[in-house]
């Protein structure tokens, strides 16, 4: 089981490296860590496990915040809809890329924040409000997958750790909550 002590913090230097693709055919190895962290993300949502074993809630994981230097995501996003239980998005996303984006930007209005990093850091991360993701899933299906607003926003963060990128990179130095006009803030 992954807990917090498994996640790296900021400053350490895999997190700043470009991660590998991981090798298709998926091996049983890369599909049992995705699981895990994708479970990671489900005990971190449920309040008793979480209180348990000192879990900060998450969204998305990334293999670099393991110290694992792969193409491997895991996001988990609850729906808030008490009718509808079933997470907004749930899965393991190997090797994601995307494919396109829109011009209109968005940011979450609380600002972002992230399991490697333990400190609050203020500011709009500045991010494309749509994109359109390619990736393999667990079972070693190519999947092509819209997202906007809150989701498209949780995988760029995620892929950003792929790619050596932290969120406050995208956060404006001289004027942290700049928002250009047309910025769709996301409560």
């Amino acid at each position: 089981m992954i807990t917090m002590d498994d996640i790296i913090r900021e400053g350490h230097p895999t997190l700043r490296q470009v991660a590998k693709d991981v090798a298709l055919p998926l091996s049983e190895e890369n599909i049992a860590l995705g699981e895990d962290m994708l479970q990671f993300l489900k005990n971190s949502q449920d309040p008793e496990i979480a209180e348990k074993y000192n879990l900060r809630g998450g969204v998305g994981l990334a293999a670099p915040q393991l110290d694992i230097s792969k193409r491997i995501i895991a996001v988990h996003v609850p729906s808030n809809d008490e009718e509808k239980p079933e997470p907004l998005f749930s899965d393991i996303l190997f090797n994601p890329k995307i494919l396109s984006h829109s011009v209109q930007e968005a940011a979450i209005e609380e600002g972002e924040g992230c399991l490697s990093v333990d400190r609050e850091v203020p500011g709009y991360v500045i991010r494309n409000a749509r994109i359109t993701v390619s990736y393999t899933n667990k079972l070693g299906e190519k999947k092509k997958i819209r997202l906007k607003n809150y989701l498209a926003i949780v995988v760029q963060h995620e892929i950003d750790h792929l790619n050596g990128i932290m969120f406050y990179d995208h956060i404006n130095e001289q004027n942290p909550f700049f928002a250009p006009d047309d910025l769709l803030l996301i409560r």
